[in-house]
This record gives C-alpha cells, structure tokens and sequence, in this order.
C-alpha cells in the first residue's frame, strides 16, 4: 500500500505524518522544541531541526512504502546563505517586528502591503542597516525552502510559501515584475540581483525534486533514496489543504503558537491594508491573509503554572488531559468573561502595531475573577486580535460560505470553534482531522503529486474530503454580544500594552 508523507516545522513542534491511499492518517512523530531570543532576535538552531526531523521521523512506521513526500514549515523569516549554502546569520524567524522601516518603505514603493516577518522585509532592513553579511550573499529562502534543497538539491518552493517572502503575480504564478524591477532599483548599490537571491516558484502537483543521496545521508537513512518530493510549502498552504478551503468564498482559521485567518478572494481588494497580508494558495490564487503572532504561548504558560501547582499537592495530571479539563472549565465562563481582560503578546503584534509584547491579565475591582473567566478570557485573547483583522474583510464586503478551523486549539472539541464562531459571528466546521494540521495537509500536497490532471480544489472536495466527519457550531446571540463586549475591553487595554513594552 503507498503512503505519503507530509513533515511540517512548526513553531513549537516539528512534526511527520503519513498517510494512506485512503487519505486517512497512518502514523506520526514529532519532537519539541522552540525559538530562543538572541540578541534581540527570535531564532531556532538549525542543527535543532536536522535533531528533530530524525526523532519524528524514527516513529513513521511506513517509512519504506513513501510513494512521495513534502516539507513544510512556519513561513516568512530570513535565512540567508552564501555561494556554498553556508548560512550567514542566525535564522530570523516570523516572531521578529524588527523590520519597520524596510516594510513601511516597501509597502510605500509597491503600493502594496509589505508585513514585517516576510523575507523581503528582512533583506531590505538589513540593506538599510548596511549589514555585513550582504557583500557575501547569494541565496535567501525559508525554514522549510531550506530543508527541501539539502534534502533534494532543488533550490524552489511552493507558490503560497514563495508569496510570504516576495509579493506573486496571481496571472502568472510568479513573482511580481513590476516589484522585483522597483526592488532592484532601490538596492542597485548591492552586488546582487533580488532574481538571482529568490528560490524558484513552483506550484501544486508539480515534481520538485527527489531524496537524494545526500538528503538521505543527513537523515541517518531514515528514508530511502529516490522519494519524489512536492514543492515545499508554508504553514498557511498546509493549513487551506488539511482545511479543504482553497475555493474562492472558503476560509480557514489555523491556531496554535501563532493564530491565522486565509479567505480565498473572488476578486483583489480596494485599498491596501497593512494589517492584511495578500498571499496565495498552494496552486496560486490570491488569499487575504490576517496573520497574528500571538495566540496560544501565554495559555500554554499558565497551563505549566497551573500544572506546578497541581504538583504541589502530589497531584500529576497529564499534560493533555490538563488542557481539556481546562478548557472545558471556560465554558462555564461568563460570555463577555466577567469583567476579565488578557492581552496575551508575548511578541510584537503587527495587526495593533507593537514591536514587542507583555502578556497582561486586567480585571476592574468589582470583576468576577473566578477560574472559569480567566481561562474564557485567556481562551477568548487567543482569538481577539485576528477580529480586529477579520472585520476589515466584512467591511471590503469579502463573502465566505465556510470557515474551517485547524491546530491545537481546536483539538478540544467545541470549545474553540464556539468562541470563534462568536468572535466571527459565522459558523465554525471542524474536521475529524482539525488536531492535524500542517503535517496532514503537507501529506494531501504530496498524494496530489499523483492526481495533478484535476484541480487541487477538486481533488480535495471530489477525493479526500467526500466521506469525511465534520462538526459546525453555529454562532450563539449571547456569546457573539459578549465576545464584542470583550473586545471593547481588549481594544481600550492596548494602550496599556503599548505603554508597558516601553516602561517595562
């Protein structure tokens, strides 16, 4: 029986999963790690990656019946190699909001929005710093461009990834003339070209490359020579594929460390947004992305804390069923949480503008603090900030008949997709696979690679998703009231935000 194989680095695991001809999971590994803050920078070490992606892939148990394979990985960020492909500066990551002056001047250049955590924002701020790494600079790409060269040779990625480091054309797949010859301009002092830096674009279905002896040499052969490999792509691209909404009018809401929205456009909006990113596909068609960079850490620490304190008292309560019971708990809440308010940045945020973060639990004298609006108010946190995005698309009148949610929050049944059905005031599906995300959806790229005669939106709504369980929540009046109640209070605490990154 074939399998394929989906691997995705995410922000807080690096995960595999394989799949069977039947589209349904086989088995999986995965391995923990996280960023580290170097020098005012967010960081992984790569050496970490090679680490991990060893110890997830030691638990496929089909790791001889591969018919193809994919690498996926957080987007955006800036690795930056020279001739040889060594790398000349500690990876920056998408957590980084150290590139305001670059993404301000770009967007002013491009007339179109430029994010702080994408490639080309990250090169042009380190033009403008006059860095010195720049003279010695042949190639750029991401986290997962990166795995998939050393694994194939193949120095290209997926259209979607390719769109979070340089703005695409939708007409032609690529990247953007018009902006590539305005980029050339404004560094025509380098000793480089922006085209010759880029990897190359490829799209959906396409081959990119097979493992190589080499590739399999760095994997302690874990996997045998010869696997066909699908364009590397971003966690966004996986995530609109294990979701099925990569359809004009569909939209999918992934949430984990970071916590993002992607609607498929039926036509380009009016204005640009700087607090919406405009991306693609896996196979190329424009998407609104709301990207959020906090959402799940300051949960996951108060969960440790709650977690030590169990243990205080001899308890010990595994993690999972920790966050369920918890989880649970905030159903008990009250639907604008009580009078409790969290903002939980751990890190800058680009849709509110701040550099940096300072998790916050406010509640007024009189609120009601018991546990159950705590943890609705820190459940309700995770998803705050993307509404402030997701209203700009009501307001550009952006249709969406159905809005999928994926990732970690959503492993709880109910509790997440209730609270984003009232942040959203729309329903809210679930798959069976939801706990899958990235990886799975990496595993869907790969089985198209075989089905690439159809579109990717046929192929998944006619062959992967025809049979497949699914849960909607419906938005409830009481809790789309409190929630923008709840908002009211989180818009009015983000000038206490802004004030403690500067004091504290």
């Amino acid at each position: 029986m074939k399998t394929y194989l989906g691997i995705e680095f995410g922000s807080t695991r690096i995960k595999a999963v394989a799949i069977g001809e039947d589209f349904a999971p086989r088995s999986s590994g995965d391995y923990t790690w996280e960023s580290r803050l170097e020098n005012g920078v967010w960081t992984y070490d790569l050496a970490q990656a090679w680490e991990g992606l060893k110890a997830a892939l030691a638990d496929i148990e089909e790791r001889d019946s591969i018919a193809a394979m994919g690498v996926s990985a957080m987007m955006h960020g800036y690795l930056a190699f020279d001739k040889d492909w060594n790398l000349l500066v500690p990876f920056r990551t998408w957590q980084n909001t150290i590139t305001g002056e670059a993404a301000a001047k770009l967007t002013e250049a491009f007339h179109f929005n430029i994010p702080q955590r994408w490639s080309v924002a990250h090169l042009y701020q380190a033009v403008l710093n006059g860095e010195a790494h720049l003279p010695r600079l042949a190639h750029i790409t991401t986290l997962a461009g990166y795995i998939h060269y050393m694994l194939t040779g193949v120095n290209a990625v997926g259209v979607g990834e390719a769109s979070g480091m340089f703005p695409i054309d939708a007409r032609t797949g690529r990247y953007d003339e018009r902006m590539l010859q305005k980029f050339e301009e404004l560094t025509a002092s380098q000793s480089w070209s922006i085209r010759d830096l880029l990897p190359g674009v490829l799209s959906a279905g396409q081959s990119a490359g097979y493992l190589t002896a080499r590739g399999a040499a760095l994997l302690d052969g874990l996997l045998p020579e010869g696997i066909p490999f699908v364009p590397a792509e971003g966690d966004a691209g996986t995530g609109m594929t294990a979701t099925n909404a990569v359809a004009p009018r569909t939209g999918n809401v992934s949430a984990g460390t970071s916590i993002f929205s992607m609607v498929v456009l039926e036509k380009p909006l009016t204005k640009v947004y700087p607090e919406l990113d405009i991306v693609t596909t896996p196979d190329g068609h424009d998407v609104a992305m709301v990207h959020c960079n906090n959402c799940t850490s300051d949960m996951n620490a108060w969960v440790k804390l709650l977690d030590e304190t169990l243990r205080l008292f001899g308890c010990a309560v595994p993690t999972g069923e920790l966050f369920t019971r918890l989880y649970r708990k905030s159903l008990e809440g009250a639907p604008d949480c009580g009078g409790v308010s969290i903002c939980n940045y751990m890190a800058g945020e680009g849709v509110t503008h701040l550099d940096s973060g300072r998790p916050l639990v406010v509640r007024r004298p009189n609120a009601d603090f018991s546990l159950a609006n705590f943890l609705r108010a820190q459940l309700y946190s995770t998803m705050s900030t993307l509404k402030i995005g997701m209203d700009l698309l009501a307001h550009e009148g952006v249709a969406i008949d159905r809005l999928m949610g994926h990732g970690g929050l959503f492993k709880t049944p109910l509790v997440g997709q209730k609270y984003l059905a009232a942040a959203c005031n729309a329903p809210v599906t679930c798959m069976a696979t939801a706990g899958e995300g990235g990886p799975y959806g990496m595993a869907l790229l790969a089985a198209y690679l075989e089905h690439s005669g159809e579109t990717l939106g046929e192929f998944l709504s006619g062959t992967v998703f025809v049979h497949t369980e699914a849960s909607t929540v419906a938005p409830e009046p009481a809790d789309v009231a409190g929630f923008d109640r709840y908002l009211a209070a989180f818009r009015a605490g983000l000038a206490v935000e802004k004030l403690a990154t500067e004091v504290l």
